[in-house]
């Protein structure tokens, strides 16, 4: 089969994790038979500085005709003056909102090889495997009024978590949607003790959970939440939550798995069903890290999980995802490491040598 991809490298180590993903799709297409015609464009800093803009219209255009879109990571220090009228970000916001991307799905999945590889202690990590259902285009970071004003008392900002119902309930349902896959308990994390808008949440989800009966469903606090991923993280299986909780609360699950370099994501226009293919943007989690751009030391693994979930989600490609996730595990299994999840005994192998690795495993 024939697909076509838009490949956003963006800024840092963006381009070089994004390489080692490549090598994974082209081992794919040629064990498979599959073919994927890849559309190189810019984003973030990297479009500011050749095109003016975070993300051209060009570029957004050809997301929109393409199967799915691939992206490495935006930012860095020379676009980060708070006073920029246009910054590296805003070209991700953008895609978000222009594509329909409104649920960002994360799975934080523990490899049993690595439960040492983190400060937690290993009893404590040991078989998590859990997945974050994140709202993506609405919240405090797409709501308005959002500004800034000079009074004659000194500067004022403000930003608006601003949901409507229909927001809620979309975003709602692809939790349930997973849930009924996995273990068939979705809890939803809000802020309804303090918040207007985490009160409007609860009381949709609670309306849209009598469409699954077979799906139970518990509400937690975001703080407690916070807690709970490190007190008793296996305790977690699916959850839902608005946006800016879900940015922050899926950083701190990331250390469980040992890096944010683990950590892959999706950004998806459905609901996610079995067998239909459903448009997204797949990108690691972690960002561009500029001190290590141009190093090759940076871990291309949350990149090239996300190239499976572009497989299974968008390409309907379920063996082929399988494929990838186990030439991941079959390489940690046999001790390859990048820096950020080395420990004693095992062996370190730069960006590219990773990639070519686990490549060669698929």
């Amino acid at each position: 089969m024939s697909f076509k991809l838009v490949v956003l490298p963006g800024d840092g180590v963006g381009p070089e994790v994004i390489a080692e993903a490549d090598k994974v799709l082209q081992a794919v297409g040629k064990k498979y038979g599959h073919i994927f015609e890849l559309d190189r464009r810019l984003v973030g800093g990297a479009a500011i500085d050749a095109e003016g803009a975070a993300v051209s219209a060009e570029t957004v255009k050809r997301c929109k005709k393409a199967d799915a879109v691939l992206l490495g990571a935006v930012g860095g220090p020379k676009w980060d003056d708070p006073l920029a009228k246009v910054r590296p970000e805003d070209g991700l916001l953008e895609l978000r909102k222009r594509l329909g991307l409104f649920a960002n799905l994360r799975p934080v999945h523990v490899y049993p090889v690595l439960v040492d590889a983190t400060n937690l202690k290993p009893e404590v990590i040991k078989g998590v495997d859990f997945v974050f259902v994140r709202e993506l285009t609405g919240g405090l970071y797409f709501g308005r009024p959002k500004k800034r004003w000079q009074t004659e008392k000194g500067r004022k900002a403000v930003d608006s978590m601003l949901y409507s119902e229909q927001e809620v309930a979309r975003i709602v349902r692809v939790g349930f949607e997973l849930a009924r896959r996995r273990q068939k308990k979705l809890i939803s994390v809000d802020k309804a003790n303090v918040l207007e808008s985490s009160r409007l949440w609860r009381q949709v989800t609670v309306e849209v959970s009598k469409e699954y009966p077979d799906v139970s469903l518990e509400h937690m606090l975001v703080d407690a939440c916070a807690m709970r991923l490190i007190q008793n993280p296996r305790y977690l299986d699916t959850l839902v939550t608005e946006n800016t909780f879900g940015d922050i609360l899926t950083d701190e699950a990331s250390m469980l798995a040992g890096s944010m370099g683990m950590l892959p994501s999706a950004s998806l226009a459905g609901v996610p069903q079995s067998g239909v293919r459903i448009f997204g943007l797949y990108e690691p989690i972690h960002g561009s890290a500029p001190r290590h751009a141009g190093k090759s030391d940076v871990n291309p693994i949350a990149t090239i999980l996300s190239v499976a979930m572009m497989l299974r989600y968008s390409l309907a490609l379920e063996k082929e995802a399988g494929a990838v996730e186990k030439a991941v595990e079959n390489a940690l299994n046999e001790g390859y490491r990048t820096y950020d999840i080395m420990s004693e005994g095992k062996t370190k192998v730069a960006t590219n040598e990773m990639g070519d690795i686990i490549a060669g495993k698929v």
